[in-house]
């Protein structure tokens, strides 16, 4: 019987790398006044330091697991409230407190979520967040799958260094099967 000290016979070890990115590293956007730092978009190709990252071989997660950064300064707001069609997000708050603004079966939510605390978002979830406190917070953010990532370097492009308007934001979201929560 295979077990975990008794492989199966003639099972090959996999030779997948891990990929490593260290803290000064990853693509960083501007997104209003947020900054974005990509970690993982899906098809990173290895230990950023390992000679197999210039490969051109690609080991990444397939698209299956995407993983971002924000950093929100105090005061800033964030998209218009949406849902997902396509993917779910994960946030672990990682400096300060994040306000998330959630509708669910039981109406409008207002959650504070500090550092160490975690906000699941499952596709059809209406939700926002903001920063209305006086420090910076961050959260470390995933997203299945991966696609998504391309909205944060859509949405910077289109806003291009300026603001985050309804029109800018309604055009990225429109991209990456998000729908806009319509206003009342």
């Amino acid at each position: 019987m295979a077990t975990q000290e008794n492989p199966p016979a003639g099972l090959p070890v996999p030779q997948v790398p891990v990929a490593f990115v260290p803290a000064e590293v990853g693509e960083t956007y501007p997104i209003g006044p947020m900054t974005i730092r990509i970690l993982e978009d899906g098809s990173h190709t290895g230990n950023l330091r390992s000679p197999m990252a210039f490969t051109g071989l690609t080991f990444g997660t397939d698209n299956r697991l995407g993983a971002v950064e924000l950093i929100i300064p105090p005061g800033a707001k964030g998209p218009e409230a949406h849902w997902h069609e396509m993917h779910d997000e994960t946030f672990l708050i990682t400096k300060g407190t994040v306000r998330f603004h959630a509708t669910g079966p039981n109406g409008a939510e207002d959650i504070d979520a500090h550092t160490g605390d975690y906000v699941t978002v499952p596709i059809r979830s209406p939700h926002t967040f903001s920063n209305p406190f006086d420090e910076e917070a961050r959260f470390f953010n995933t997203l299945t799958p991966a696609f998504y990532v391309n909205y944060f370097k859509l949405l910077s492009e289109l806003a291009d260094g300026g603001p985050i308007t309804p029109e800018v934001g309604g055009q990225a979201m429109s991209k990456y099967a998000t729908i806009p929560v319509p206003k009342k």
